[in-house]
């Protein structure tokens, strides 16, 4: 059975870098933002079905979900904040599920943000990869790539599970406070051990 291991972490804590270090020695990257990305842009399979269950106001011009929009209207309204998931996360499993089984890397890394916040984890993944870096260092990242508020961050933060209990599901942490260079030291270990993995 193909190794899949599930890398989560908090928002901001350099999931995306860990990946590409990953992807570039070999492994095969399976992203779940980047799935949700393609279903809910210009023309993506998830945009007909936004459409009827949020109104014509939820996409933009290009035919794209309107994030900035959603996001303000799925933390002010948890009942729309389920409707989306339900929608969503059917749609994202599947595709995940096909691209995981088409894999041509030795093992699979599976990018999921909120992992640990998912029933059934452990049945899923023999190995979990958590990123990890205090949380002002997560808050700084985010103002500098994205340009949200601190307090809006902050209230991103605190809707995913704590950090204590991420770490405490992990079977692997990279600790990604300090250089790209210390945390690209990490994945070549990991990588190392997950070929070994792999191979049994």
């Amino acid at each position: 059975m193909r190794l899949v291991v599930g890398l989560t972490g908090g928002i901001g804590s350099g999931k995306s870098a860990a990946a590409d270090a990953f992807a570039k020695l070999g492994a095969t990257v399976v992203d779940t933002d980047a799935i949700a990305h393609e279903l809910t842009g210009p023309g993506g399979a998830a945009i007909a079905q936004l459409r009827r269950l949020f109104g014509d106001g939820m996409v933009d011009a290009a035919g794209a979900m309107d994030r900035k929009r959603m996001r303000e209207l799925v933390f002010a309204d948890a009942g729309k904040k389920q409707r989306l998931e339900a929608l969503l996360h059917p749609m994202i499993r599947a595709e995940s599920e096909r691209r995981i089984a088409a894999a041509p890397g030795p093992y699979v890394v599976h990018v999921v943000p909120l992992l640990v916040e998912s029933p059934g984890f452990r049945e899923r993944y023999p190995r979990i990869l958590v990123v990890d870096c205090p949380e002002a260092l997560q808050v700084a990242r985010v103002r500098q790539r994205s340009g949200l508020a601190e307090a809006e961050i902050r209230r991103i933060i605190a809707s995913q599970i704590q950090r204590e209990s991420r770490l405490a599901a992990a079977d692997d942490v990279i600790d990604n406070s300090g250089s790209i260079a210390a945390m690209q030291q990490q994945v070549r270990q990991l990588h190392e051990r997950y070929l070994a993995l792999a191979a049994v």
